[in-house]
């Protein structure tokens, strides 16, 4: 299961870079996704969730991850906005996934589609974004170890 998750995590990854790049319809997209053949391999129900909550909440994210970037949002390359938008939408709205494995798929995306040290960047973004949005859960894992 954890593997299926992991794949549609990079499909989501694929058609958020398609949405940001040339603005197509949702639908076309996800359709497009789901003819290629190693989608049967992706959780079908988590990419969905994914794809279209990270598309209908783009603003909001957006407006979370922007204060903690060291330049405007816009000069980010399109894998590296997407991976943050993916990531923040897991910090926030997936609280079955916990804020470390948040933060490492999202890594492992940027070292698998993004630029040489862009998983370094994701990760020092989204680490500040979990310290915000996951405080209470991170206190708790402290306190345990």
């Amino acid at each position: 299961m954890a593997g299926s998750r992991k794949v549609a995590r990079e499909f989501t990854l694929q058609g958020v870079y398609a949405w940001l790049v040339g603005g197509a319809d949702v639908t076309l997209i996800a359709a497009n996704l789901k003819d290629d053949e190693q989608f049967k391999r992706a959780d079908e129900d988590y990419f969905r969730t994914l794809l279209y909550g990270v598309l209908k909440e783009e603003d909001l994210l957006s407006t979370h991850i922007t204060p903690l970037l060291d330049r405007p949002l816009a000069e980010l390359s399109p894998v590296e906005r997407g991976i943050l938008l993916i990531g923040a939408y897991e910090l926030l709205h997936c609280p079955d996934v916990p804020w470390r494995v948040a933060i490492n798929e999202s890594v492992e995306l940027a070292k698998k589609f993004g630029g040489t040290d862009g998983h370094k960047y994701i990760n020092g973004v989204l680490d500040k974004l979990a310290q915000d949005v996951r405080a209470v859960e991170i206190a708790a894992a402290k306190g345990r170890s």
